[in-house]
């Protein structure tokens, strides 16, 4: 519990643009409706902005002057600037390609092959979702979606009901926190105007000099020379699908044992 601004206590874990009793526009403000605005209008703004400047940037004033309306007028729809958040979070999750409700036995491997690289695609694409995942109840309705779309896959795998929340937590943090990282150095590759190839040769060349004789060298050399003349692109390729191989097999391990 939290103090609010208006001094009363706050339930943050009922906060929700989409929570019964959230008011859908501005609280229920009187006045008339702002001409060429709607909530689709003004989340697909939010969206573009967090693409464009990222989330440290992103305020209410910013967008009103993307809009060209005043601040005021996007706050006939939202009350706050977590709503927007919250919206733009779910519009983006909408773009995840899910598998439909039937499957043929022993579909689930490729499904949720595919269920991880949506989710680390959409991390990617979009850096700003990583830090508001674990910020919201993720209760919209593209989010529900994907966690139903996830739970009937892990579902299909035939592992016994107490052991399935581990399995999508092996697998879907692992895909946060792989798609987070590449997210980030893509950002940085972006912000220093190199490609992901240049960005990598000067940073490992600037670490093997600089610790040439700490003996983290002589351990990673191995791995490095294996990775040969990829791309970048190429080895976070080939590292998301031998890790997510593991998963699958580690899952396949446990219906052994049953």
């Amino acid at each position: 519990m939290v103090k609010a601004a208006d001094g009363r206590t706050k339930n943050l874990a009922r906060t929700s643009v989409w929570l019964e009793g959230k008011a859908p526009r501005g609280g229920g403000r009187k006045g008339d409706q702002p001409s060429g605005l709607d909530r689709d209008r003004i989340t697909e703004a939010s969206v573009r902005l967090l693409d464009a400047e990222g989330l440290a940037k992103f305020s209410m004033r910013r967008l009103a002057a993307e809009l060209n309306v005043t601040a005021m007028s996007v706050y006939w729809y939202v009350d706050t600037k977590d709503d927007l958040l919250e919206l733009a979070l779910d519009a983006v999750c909408g773009e995840m390609r899910l598998p439909g409700d039937e499957a043929p036995d022993g579909a689930w491997r490729d499904q949720l092959r595919s269920l991880a690289e949506e989710y680390r695609a959409l991390l990617i694409r979009h850096p700003w979702v990583s830090p508001l995942v674990g910020r919201f109840l993720n209760i919209g309705p593209n989010w529900l979606e994907f966690a139903l779309a996830v739970q009937r896959t892990v579902g299909r795998t035939g592992l016994p009901v107490h052991t399935r929340h581990g399995a999508i937590a092996a697998v879907f943090q692992f895909v946060y926190g792989f798609g987070t990282i590449e997210g980030h150095y893509m950002a940085r590759c972006a912000e220093a105007g190199m490609t992901q190839d240049e960005y990598y040769r000067e940073a490992t060349g600037s670490v093997q000099i600089e610790l040439a004789s700490h003996g983290i060298m002589e351990s990673a050399s191995e791995l490095l020379a294996a990775r040969g003349s990829d791309t970048v692109e190429k080895m976070w390729e080939r590292d998301f699908t031998i890790a997510l191989d593991l998963m699958i097999a580690g899952i396949e391990s446990l219906l052994t044992r049953e």
